[in-house]
Formats: structure tokens, C-alpha cells, sequence
């Protein structure tokens, strides 16, 4: 067996020892990105080389997994590996997020305290190069962390489908108590509690940094039954959520070629302008957090639609002026 073979039996390995209900050939295919025959050929190696594996019937498929995991030679990790674990919680740190920066490293002192000696002294060297000739930019802008006890509480409220209560305060406003049902969490920017408000009966976003006294409450609340938080945060530009729009955007031939590479949303379409420019469609609510974005493309953009956008921009252009001294 060639050794690209061979590492792809390992992986597969790896993924049946790692799911609890075991791995359809389907499933098997996507992780390995290979055909059905293939993934069938892979299957067949795994149960050959590891007797452990075993056959569930999940009718109208199949599934295979490996009980009892893998022996700590074939879990090694690599230097690779070890250094974006190391990247990522030097990002929560520099983002100002240090209790899940403390989440991921002790997952990896857990990890290297499971390595065997010899592989850790082997693998040691290569991973201190590597940390020192990567690091991680630190951009400007909002640095809200998120607090250690409120995302314990809130994860906690999800688990057991209890209401949570808090108190809820914006620049401008009076403070308010509120009591909503936890559907999930999502980071960036800033960090956000995304919850089914019974109050105003839809879904919305609250910062974590807005929130105080957070307690959860008595009794069940469970989260719409087709509400899907990866479907949710794709609606909007940044994470702000309010009224979707479709967005079209010309950028100048200038900055053409750096638009085609770039990630501007993933519902996004691209058209080659006989000019040399480009149009850029997309589906989005967050205008705001968009033209704040538009900013960084230094004139080179041009809003053809929405409107609220154009408006939102020309609002953005009035605050900024009255920065200058």
C-alpha cells in the first residue's frame, strides 16, 4: 500500500474511533474526498488492520465505528497540528478572549501529557521553530471578550433548554431586564448570545458585553424547532441581523482582481465587467457593518443597490467628517 494509501486508512480510522454512532460509506467518502468505491476499498483496509472495528445496521444504511479508540502511537498528533492548536489560542488572547484562549490550552497541555516521551522530545524542536517564525496580526478594532461565568451560564441554559435571565444595557437606552429562550453562540468582532425573545416573538442577537446579572431561569425553553444558528449567521454581512437585502456592489478594475479572491458573503456572485471591473451580488441584512467595511476598499467600491445601504453610507460619511478636527 502506498503511503498516501496508508494515510488516508489512518484518517478513516481516526474518524470511526471519533464519532459515537460510526460513519456511514457516504460519510466516509466526504471526509476522505473520494468516490464510494474508494471509501468501500478504505473500509475494508480499516476492519482488515483493526479487528476492534464493528458493523451497526442503521436501516436503510450501515454504519462502522471503532469502540474503545486508538492507541496513543496512531493518535499522534503532529508539529503541525500542535502549532495551529498553539495559533488559535494566541488569537483568543490577542482578540481579548482569554477564558476560551484557557479552554484550547489546556486542551493542549491534555494532549501532550497523552504523547509518549519519546514522540514530545522528537516533536519538540520543530514545533519551537515553527511557533517562532509564525505569529498572529492583531488588527484594530473592538476587543469585547467574552466572561468566563456568563458562558458557562449560557452554555449551561442551552444544555439543560432552561430560559435565561439578565439584565441588558445599550448606549442611549435604559437598562432592561430580559428572559429568552438560548438558541446558540457566535463570536467575532464582538460576541453575541443568540436567543428567541418571546416578547417580540423572533430571534435576535445580544452582546455579551452588554450583559450583566445573567441567571438562568426556571423551567423549559427550547428553541424553535427550525431554527438553525450556521443558516442564521450566514443571513447577515457581519453578525448584526436586521432587514435582508440584496446587495450589489461594482468594484473598479483596480481592485478587481483582489474582489474575485475575496470572502464577501456565502450566498455571493461574481460577474466580469467588459471594463475591467467587477459586480458582486449577495444576500445580506447588517448594512452597517457592511459600510464599515466599504471603507477598507479606499473608493474602489461603488454601492449600485440597496438604497438603505446608500443611506447608511452617506449617514457613516456625515459621523466621520465631524471626527476631523
Amino acid at each position: 500500500m502506498r503511503h498516501d494509501k496508508a494515510a488516508m486508512v489512518i484518517d478513516l480510522a481516526r474518524g470511526m474511533a471519533a464519532s459515537a454512532e460510526g460513519l456511514t460509506i457516504n460519510d466516509m467518502a466526504g471526509q476522505l474526498g473520494v468516490g464510494r468505491r474508494t471509501a468501500e476499498r478504505m473500509r475494508d483496509a480499516v476492519l482488515m488492520l483493526f479487528p476492534q472495528a464493528e458493523e451497526i445496521s442503521d436501516p436503510p444504511t450501515k454504519r462502522w465505528r471503532i469502540r474503545g479508540g486508538l492507541s496513543a502511537f496512531e493518535q499522534a498528533p503532529t508539529a503541525t497540528e500542535m502549532l495551529e492548536l498553539t495559533k488559535a489560542a494566541a488569537a483568543l488572547h490577542a482578540a481579548g478572549d482569554p477564558s476560551r484562549a484557557a479552554a484550547l490550552e489546556s486542551l493542549e497541555r491534555k494532549i501532550k501529557a497523552a504523547m509518549r516521551s519519546t514522540t514530545l522530545n522528537r516533536m519538540a524542536p520543530d514545533l519551537e521553530a515553527l511557533v517562532r517564525a509564525e505569529t498572529i496580526a492583531v488588527q484594530a478594532g473592538p476587543r469585547p471578550g467574552a466572561d468566563e461565568t456568563v458562558l458557562t451560564t449560557i452554555r449551561n441554559a442551552i444544555l439543560s433548554e432552561s430560559p435565561l435571565n439578565f439584565i441588558y444595557s445599550r448606549p442611549g437606552a435604559d437598562a432592561r431586564t430580559r428572559t429568552v429562550t438560548p438558541c446558540g453562540l457566535m463570536f467575532g468582532r464582538a460576541n453575541y448570545l443568540v436567543a428567541y425573545d418571546p416578547a417580540s416573538e423572533r430571534i435576535q442577537t445580544f452582546r455579551l458585553d452588554r450583559m450583566s446579572s445573567v441567571m438562568t431561569g426556571e423551567g423549559m425553553a427550547r428553541p424553535p424547532a427550525d431554527f438553525d444558528l450556521a443558516a442564521f449567521a450566514t443571513q447577515s454581512f457581519g453578525i448584526y441581523q436586521d432587514q435582508i437585502e440584496d446587495v450589489v456592489l461594482r468594484i473598479a478594475p483596480e481592485a478587481a482582481q483582489e474582489a474575485r479572491g475575496w470572502r464577501w458573503h456565502p450566498t455571493q456572485s461574481l460577474e466580469d465587467q467588459a471594463d475591467g471591473s467587477v459586480i458582486v451580488r449577495f444576500r445580506a441584512s447588517g448594512m452597517r457593518e457592511l459600510a464599515w467595511h466599504l471603507f477598507s476598499w479606499s473608493g474602489t467600491a461603488t454601492i449600485v443597490q440597496p438604497e438603505r445601504l446608500k443611506q447608511v453610507m452617506a449617514e457613516e460619511l456625515e459621523k466621520a467628517r465631524h471626527t476631523i478636527a
